[in-house]
């Protein structure tokens, strides 16, 4: 609040300390011998104020001479303001102690307020932030409030008041200071006491707990309550009974009992005992402690016994509170019943086909331990149904996929042998002898996919880890195949971030699983499109990327083609055997790295991850 905002508490607080004369009330007009229940209202009024015309025109003429007794003593009031220049307009009533004055003159003071009907005009602003401006400003639900009112404020009146309160102002400033000064010292030495209480020294990490700290923490924290609520009642006794110096001493004694107590909840806070050294935890500990280790140590029969005769043992030891001891066995009850239920539920799930019910019990009890072992079994099922499913699956895919690649050949080679047998022409036979060779060499490839894939799945394979340079290993493989990368006409981008990359593995399998990838790119590649091969580093490992754009249309997913015997060309009419990815998988695996590939659209990409070797071994070379 600014000295300006002075003047209207001023104005409100010096209008309150006089005191009206003593008033009267008029008998009530429902006196016995008054009032007719026979007559309307109006007849009863009549005749209350005939009655009462005395009494009436009394009360009358003392509510007007209080009115006029206000209205004298506020006048004298006003008079007596030096500085202080008035109008007031009420309907044909005007009031002013400046007649002369007009509206623009009183904006000239240094501190007016003008009121219209509601509207304002005040100056300095600061005056509308004192909360008793509102009781002089016009109000809508106040309807008798003067039409104009004009208020100016001259030096002569605001100077004197204005230093009055600076003086209280820097009074309170001052007070203010002390105050946050002593809350601030208070608040250091409590979190200073917080922090030191219970230890000997500053690098003392030991509570060290004393004869007051065995008393329970539910009693301290009762005794906490009770000393608030006794200062609170000793010290409104004290004030009643005008003893107020006594509340000083009282707040005293009670404050340091009460700070004595909270620092004893301190040291069990920091030595973690704050929940376990109550009264009620210890009982309920130690009752449940005994029930617990009879009961996890007995058969299913001794549980039950100890149900049963420890129940009512616990009701009648715990008879203070048996509506809880009631509640918590209605609850246990309602517990049990709900997990028999959940078990039944899914036994019942299992029976129907239903392999993916798991049981959720948590716990330890009967129930948990029995939920968990039907789930193990239901668990073990559905991997067995899964794999049973799986095997049959492929099977019929190896008895279709595979018959299919080899009738093919066979049948060839079986017509073109009985061509042989009749045909006399010597270049036909140096032709169908060609045809043969082909379709032999095919039979041996798909054989030889064969049994590579049984003996990599089957892990059946030697690996001897070696220090492998990666980048020559993919630069000598790409010349031995440029032949056939200039057959199909592709643009091979190698790309590597230095000359040498070094990672472990076995150079020989390395090889034949990228070897895999680029017949596969030769196989299934478009002709003419380019093949990007990426090595980047990979945390621990290197990675390396190989993309190239599909000749066929790869209407399957990334999992379905990482199968046997899948291969992109649904129509099986190119000379793959739908076997050289599961291989380089394999092969990838038992070398401690992974293969994953992806499709988007007709993009194919396959990235193999294998970890770095940083050793500073000779390096033998790759196979």
């Amino acid at each position: 609040m600014n000295s300006n905002s002075a003047v209207v508490e001023e104005n409100v607080d010096e209008g309150s300390s006089q005191k009206p004369p003593s008033t009267s009330s008029v008998t009530s007009p429902t006196q016995p011998g008054i009032y007719n229940p026979n007559l309307s209202d109006r007849e009863n009024y009549q005749i209350f104020l005939e009655a009462y015309k005395e009494e009436i025109a009394k009360e009358k003429e003392r509510l007007i001479q209080e009115d006029l007794y206000y209205y004298q003593t506020t006048l004298q009031r006003l008079a007596s303001y030096k500085g202080l220049n008035y109008f007031l307009k009420a309907g044909e009533l005007e009031l002013t102690n400046q007649a002369e004055l007009s509206k623009e003159e009183y904006t000239s003071y240094p501190a007016y307020m003008l009121f219209e009907g509601f509207i304002q005009n005040v100056y300095p602003q600061e005056i509308k932030e004192n909360p008793r401006f509102y009781q002089i400003a016009p109000d809508a639900y106040v309807q008798d409030y003067p039409d104009v009112l004009y208020i100016g404020f001259e030096d002569e009146f605001l100077k004197p008041r204005i230093a009055e309160w600076q003086e209280d102002k820097e009074v309170a400033n001052h007070a203010l200071y002390q105050i946050a000064a002593y809350l601030a010292g208070l608040m250091a030495s409590f979190i200073y006491l917080l922090i030191v209480w219970g230890r000997n020294s500053r690098h003392d990490q030991e509570v060290h707990l004393n004869t007051l700290d065995r008393l329970y923490n539910d009693f301290n924290i009762l005794f906490c309550l009770g000393l608030i609520s006794s200062w609170f009642i000793l010290g409104f006794n004290f004030y009643q009974m005008q003893n107020a110096a006594l509340i000083y001493p009282m707040t005293l004694a009670i404050a340091t009992l009460g700070l004595i107590l909270v620092l004893s909840l301190v040291k069990h806070i920091k030595n973690k005992t704050l929940l376990k050294h109550t009264l009620v935890y210890t009982i309920f500990h130690k009752l449940f402690s005994g029930i617990k280790a009879i009961y996890d140590s007995g058969s299913l029969g001794v549980k039950v016994a100890v149900l049963v005769i420890g129940y009512p043992l616990c009701i009648a030891i715990t008879f203070f509170m048996f509506p809880i001891t009631i509640g918590v066995a209605i609850w246990l009850s309602f517990k049990k019943v709900k997990e028999f239920k959940a078990i039944k539920e899914g036994v019942r799930r299992v029976k129907d086909g239903d392999l993916a019910t798991m049981i959720n019990i948590k716990g330890k009890g009967e129930f948990a331990q029995l939920a968990g072992d039907i789930n193990s079994i239901t668990d073990g099922l559905n991997k067995a149904v899964e794999n049973e499913i799986k095997s049959e699956r492929l099977k019929t895919e190896l008895i279709t996929n595979v018959s299919h690649d080899i009738r093919t050949p066979l049948t060839s080679i079986i017509t073109y042998v009985d061509l042989l047998k009749t045909e006399e022409d010597p270049e036909k036979i140096k032709d169908y002898v060609e045809v043969l060779e082909q379709k032999s060499q095919r039979l041996k490839v798909l054989t030889d996919d064969l049994f590579e894939a049984a003996k990599a799945s089957s892990g059946d394979i030697p690996v001897t880890f070696e220090r492998i340079d990666i980048v020559s290993l993919l630069t000598q493989g790409l010349g031995e195949v440029d032949e056939k990368i200039q057959e199909r006409g592709l643009d091979f981008k190698f790309n590597y971030p230095r000359e040498r990359m070094w990672v472990k593995a076995d150079g020989r399998l390395l090889w034949r699983a990228i070897e895999n990838l680029l017949s596969n790119i030769f196989k299934y590649a478009l002709a003419g499109s380019r093949v990007y091969i990426d090595l980047e580093d990979a945390g621990p490992g290197i990675r390396l990327t190989i993309k190239n754009i599909s000749a066929y249309e790869l209407n399957i997913s990334s999992t379905e083609l990482m199968e046997r015997f899948k291969r992109g060309d649904e129509s099986r009419s190119s000379q793959g055997s739908g076997l050289g990815l599961s291989i380089v998988t394999s092969l990838i695996e038992i070398q401690k790295g992974s293969f994953t590939i992806e499709v988007d659209g007709d993009l194919f990409k396959a990235m193999i991850f294998l970890y770095k070797d940083d050793s500073k071994e000779t390096p033998l070379s790759p196979q």
